[in-house]
């Protein structure tokens, strides 16, 4: 399993809903598309395991139109983690079934 760290800030996604996101930094997006690419799921979505401090949960990862991934954060993990807008976001990712 491929192992990344990285801390990236928290941000909402502008219009309706509440979904909340970190970028996954360019090179480690450019190693993900490369170690993924032809085993991508539905909308090039690439399963992960995310662990945020104590939080630890499995997500996948969406392509965004700048080419790096966007990780999803649940409303339960930025209650525990006390994660809000602008937040850096410490962040361990684990490819899953790669």
């Amino acid at each position: 399993m491929s192992t990344y760290r990285f801390s990236a800030p928290l941000w909402q996604y502008p219009g309706e809903g509440s979904w909340y996101f970190v970028a996954v930094p360019e090179e480690i997006s450019d190693d993900i598309a490369d170690l993924t690419a032809g085993r991508r799921k539905g909308f090039g979505s690439v399963r992960v395991s995310v662990t945020v401090g104590a939080s630890t949960w499995q997500t996948s990862l969406f392509p965004s139109k700048s080419g790096s991934y966007l990780l999803p954060v649940k409303k339960p993990v930025r209650v525990a983690e006390s994660l809000t807008e602008g937040t850096p976001v410490e962040t361990r990712l684990d490819l899953v079934d790669f």
